[in-house]
């Protein structure tokens, strides 16, 4: 374990106090508390703005900034160069639901945003409302502006400057007009957990406030600072009540892989609009909870100008939450804590997962997690008087607005030297200089810094992602993929005009070359690195602590520590076409990458006759070329010539599966015919004539089977088909029904990462699969029976982490160790002839680690009878 400390609280920084005690935006006194807010009336049938509102004289119909909701994020939010502020939108009103959740609270429910904030166009010039995108349940994203009017021309220049801020930093360093007018860009997402809603009912508060106040402090604040606020980031979890979208997963863990189109929207405001503060309110914690975190801290951060900025917001915060006077006696609320300062561990902000943790890559010196204290949520939802939840969510919403208004107020008096920090994190990316170590010399004031704070890296010279005929690209769609996910991300990308050679190794013309001496270097090297082992430095981790999209996407990364960029090179703003249909004869199509997997289920699903070669690989007949052509070009991927003719046929999959929400996207994603099943769904009569295999990573109790579900299960698996079982749940259900002979042994169940495997070359599942993997609670597998081969295991040597946060339990067991050389993957078959594919890994957590997902698709069709 790595040194701790106990934080104390300590004397304010310098200035803090002069800024808290000149409030801008004074927060409501406790002594007056809000009454419970009730929704602004809607009527049955209303399918308009200009029905319920009426929009003002020239509001435009609705528009929106991005098709968020689809593609691969690489899409611009169309900034509307030419137009000034505001920028009116009449918003679509959607009709009335009395079902959604926050209606019991007395907040605002999500078919009432709409005609509140066309009302809130109404009262100003201030106010603008644009449409960010949709949700994964296709509801519209709001996204406000709140600032002093624009006229076009001042736009532009505001777009200019902050072009030249990033793009331009040492000369933008010294440009006395940015540091006079620019308007620092400020940035409040709300409601990205769709169950903590009070952010939103906050800041339409705010919104009304600053669009109607007429004091000189709020004219200045506008005139010199643009707020940005996305209203609820899911609405698809404020109307059901649910933490995660309607695809069921939690954009708040999304923010690297962004399969999300609520995360993509929140990326391309980021991109776009560029905030140095940024708030993400959440709950419940009590006392509210303000980050800045407890160790360990992302090392590709510029940690010093984050930590100096994100600290002295959160000592206003706080002082503006605890000077609401809500009491512990009186009404549940405990005083504000700051981790940083208050924690040693276990509220990290080590992965970029978060909004917050994201957010810096992108520009912001300050960003935080906001955890308003009194829960409404789950089982207080269900069991509490709605009178104490109103009263809750009351208290809720004054507190998120009081953390709200005292980082505006930071803001507004901290501006100039937000916006200089701001541009020295693009400096030192594009300049290549070494970090600044936090310390109490380079961080003065803030209290505690020590040893266990400082993280940093070496940011290597370049990363090359090779491509092209003869490169030693695994794949090229894989490659591809990358490349866009890295341009969506606003890294740099450059592709090499002719061969060339750096760092001892040679490269095809047309592969692709991250400079590292770039702006967003930090986000460069937070994609395409291994990243770090910290097992010894934090007893526990608050979410996963390994990740590379270098390492677990399929395409080859090579990290280049030093040498001379001097090839002839071009920004790229999308990877090159990769599809490809030889000209004759049978066609080959790997399946190492899920678009293969999808181009093949396709052609199944054509009637294709598709066969099976040794190596797992498909074998499309020549007669298909027109249809090999099409998803050549829809998807990227290639089908080479070949004379192999196939040792069994492939068949159209259907797969009924009692998996995880980023399991079942990514099957589906990956053009399989999925059904989900569940204990509850078997006992209620299930036809598995309906299907050819069945996929458990989630728990499925067959001791709670009733005797016809039982049946039914025994059955089907007697019947020719088979089992994929993932973890804990899929290896109880291979011994419950008596499968294969394999005895799992769990791992520490905290631990996650990026590890080294072996993989047979032998194997119809894991042939020419990568040589990592991603583990969350690892397991392997001993005893193995006769009938059971092992496909994959854990890397030899005494540890196979290569990144992440992986260490023995108490009594010794169960760490890296003792998985070292340990099957990893098995596969088998049974007594009454099912095939068996058991997993240790997680190729699929979250929708993650798209270079493993093939693993999971062989292992389907191996098990489809």
């Amino acid at each position: 374990m790595g040194p701790t400390r106990t934080r104390t609280r300590g004397p304010l920084l310098a200035g803090v106090a002069a800024l808290t005690g000149a409030v801008l935006l004074a927060p409501a006194q406790a002594n007056a508390r809000p009454a419970p807010q009730e929704p602004p009336p809607t009527r049955e049938g209303v399918s308009s703005a200009a029905e319920l509102r009426g929009p003002a004289a020239g509001i435009p119909a609705a528009r929106t900034l991005a098709p968020a909701g689809t593609g691969t994020g690489t899409e611009a939010l169309a900034p509307r160069r030419h137009t000034g502020y505001p920028r009116r939108t009449a918003l679509p009103v959607p009709a009335p639901n009395p079902a959604d959740k926050s209606l019991k609270l007395g907040l605002t429910p999500y078919h009432a945003l709409a005609p509140r904030l066309n009302q809130l166009q109404n009262l100003g010039e201030r106010v603008s409302v644009e449409i960010a995108g949709k949700s994964a349940g296709g509801h519209d994203l709001y996204l406000v502006t709140v600032t002093a009017p624009e006229s076009a021309g001042q736009a532009r220049e505001q777009e200019r400057m902050r072009e030249k801020i990033e793009n331009a930093p040492a000369p933008a360093a010294g440009d006395r007009r940015i540091k006079e007018t620019y308007k620092t860009p400020v940035f409040i997402n709300n409601n990205i957990h769709g169950n903590e809603w009070e952010g939103t009912d906050a800041s339409l508060k705010l919104i009304e406030e600053l669009a109607t106040a007429n004091d000189a402090r709020t004219a200045a604040l506008l005139s010199q600072n643009r707020i940005y606020i996305n209203v609820t980031a899911n609405p698809d979890g404020r109307i059901a009540g649910t933490r995660p979208n309607a695809n069921g997963f939690d954009i708040n863990r999304d923010f690297i892989t962004a399969t999300q189109p609520e995360a993509r929207a929140i990326r391309r405001i980021a991109i776009d609009k560029q905030p140095a503060v940024m708030l993400d309110m959440h709950g419940y914690v009590n006392g509210t909870l303000i980050e800045p975190t407890t160790p360990p801290h992302g090392e590709n951060y510029e940690y010093d100008l984050f930590l100096k900025n994100s600290y002295a917001n959160a000592l206003g915060m706080e002082k503006a939450v605890n000077g609401l006077g809500y009491t512990p006696a009186g009404d549940g609320v405990d005083p504000a804590v700051i981790p940083f300062r208050d924690q040693q561990e276990g509220w990290d902000d080590w992965p970029p997962i978060f909004t917050p943790q994201y957010m810096p890559f992108q520009g912001a010196v300050a960003a935080h997690t906001i955890e308003i204290p009194l829960q409404v949520n789950n089982e207080e939802y269900d069991t509490q008087p709605v009178a104490e939840l109103r009263r809750r969510s009351a208290i809720n919403t004054d507190i998120a607005g009081a953390a709200i208004r005292a980082s505006l107020n930071y803001t507004a008096q901290h501006r100039t030297s937000l916006i200089a920090d701001q541009i020295e994190t693009f400096r030192r990316g594009a300049a290549g200089a070494a970090q600044i170590p936090v310390s109490e010399e380079t961080v003065p004031g803030v209290d505690g810094i020590g040893p266990e704070d400082v993280y940093t890296t070496d940011f290597p010279r370049a990363y090359v992602i090779p491509a092209g005929s003869g490169s030693r690209q695994r794949s090229d769609v894989a490659a591809a993929r990358l490349v866009d996910h890295l341009v969506a991300n606003d890294v740099r990308v450059e592709r090499a005009l002719r061969p060339f050679g750096l760092g001892g190794r040679s490269y095809p013309a047309g592969s692709y070359v991250v400079d590292m001496r770039q702006p967003k270097r930090g986000l460069a090297n937070v994609i395409l690195a291994e990243g770090r082992d910290i097992s010894q430095d934090v007893s526990a981790m608050y979410d996963i602590s390994g990740w590379s999209l270098g390492l677990l996407w399929g395409a080859s990364v090579d990290k280049v520590r030093e040498g001379r960029l001097d090839v002839p090179r071009r920004t790229v703003h999308a990877a090159s076409p990769t599809g490809y249909v030889a000209p004759r004869g049978d066609l080959r199509l790997r399946l190492d990458d899920p678009k293969e997997v999808a181009a093949l289920n396709s052609l199944l699903a054509d009637g294709v006759k598709v066969r099976r070669a040794a190596d797992g690989s498909a074998v499309v007949p020549g007669p298909a070329r027109g249809k090999a052509a099409r998803l050549a070009d829809r998807l990227g991927v290639a089908f080479h010539s070949t004379r192999t003719q196939g040792v069994r046929p492939f068949t159209a999959t259907r797969v009924a599966a009692a998996v995880t929400p980023g399991e079942l996207f990514s099957l589906r994603e990956m053009g399989f015919a999925v059904t989900p099943v569940s204990t509850d769904v078997l006992n209620k009569g299930f036809d598995w004539k309906s299907v050819d295999t069945l996929y458990v990573s989630a728990p499925l109790a067959y001791g709670k089977l009733n005797p016809a579900a039982k049946a039914g299960l025994d059955g089907f698996l007697a019947s020719g088909h088979g089992l994929v079982g993932l973890g804990e749940a899929g290896a109880k259900l291979n011994t419950d029904t008596a499968l294969i002979t394999a005895t799992a042994v769990r791992g520490n169940g905290d631990a996650n990462g990026v590890v080294r495997v072996d993989s047979s070359g032998t194997s119809p599942v894991t042939a020419g699969a990568p040589a990592h993997t991603f583990v969350f609670s690892p397991m392997w597998f001993t005893g193995l029976g006769e009938r059971v081969r092992t496909d994959q295991s854990y890397g030899k040597g005494a540890n196979p982490l290569v990144s992440g946060h992986w260490r023995a339990n108490e009594d010794g067991s169960g760490g890296p160790k003792d998985a070292a050389g340990q099957a990893a993957i098995v596969s088998g078959t049974s007594a009454r002839g099912a095939q068996v594919v058991l997993f240790g890994t997680q190729p699929l957590f979250r929708a993650h680690p798209k270079g493993e997902f093939a693993q999971i698709a062989r292992a389907l069709y191996a098990t489809a009878g």
